[in-house]
């Protein structure tokens, strides 16, 4: 996947008077350097499910992790649009993002392969993953991989008050 420039956007009622917005390559430092991240993703009834995950930042997309059988893959069966978040949390610092997109699942082993790589330089050997049969193995665990490629993004930053939209055009 290439990575696709997006329209930025400031929303000055959430922001200091006389600044600009975030540019994309900070968010996208941020997203690359985060080790924690929130997703959010919709049950089959409507409800929503939020958990913590780690995730690498990778061609212009965010990738996941789970287990076939947790949640949020059942989830994304049903659903496939999803949010990840992640930031300072604190009030007066920081850059606070959330990533809106479509998960799809990835099953191509050279991918994987690559992911897997990323993972481990990112969060050590514990996360070492090999690839088998479309999916992640650690052990005889199988843990399915999806990509988020924004539709829309959102940075909150503070110090000052910054409130910046991205828009990627995926047509």
């Amino acid at each position: 996947m290439s990575a696709i420039e997006p329209t930025t956007h400031l929303d000055a009622r959430y922001s200091d008077g006389g600044v600009a917005p975030t540019p994309w390559a900070e968010a996208q430092s941020h997203l690359e350097a985060a080790e924690l991240f929130w997703v959010t993703t919709v049950r089959a009834d409507g409800r929503l499910h939020t958990t913590p995950t780690i995730a690498v930042w990778a061609d212009g997309a965010l990738y996941f992790s789970t287990g076939p059988d947790e949640q949020k893959a059942r989830n994304l069966a049903h659903h496939a649009r999803c949010s990840l978040l992640t930031g300072a949390n604190a009030l007066h610092e920081g850059l606070d993002l959330v990533v809106e997109g479509a998960a799809e699942r990835v099953t191509d082993e050279a991918r994987l392969r690559r992911l897997a790589a990323l993972w481990e330089a990112k969060y050590g050997p514990e996360w070492h993953y090999d690839v088998a049969d479309g999916a992640f193995r650690h052990g005889p665990a199988a843990a399915y991989v999806f990509e988020v490629a924004p539709d829309t993004a959102y940075g909150f930053s503070k110090g000052p008050y910054r409130h910046t939209r991205w828009d990627f055009d995926r047509s």
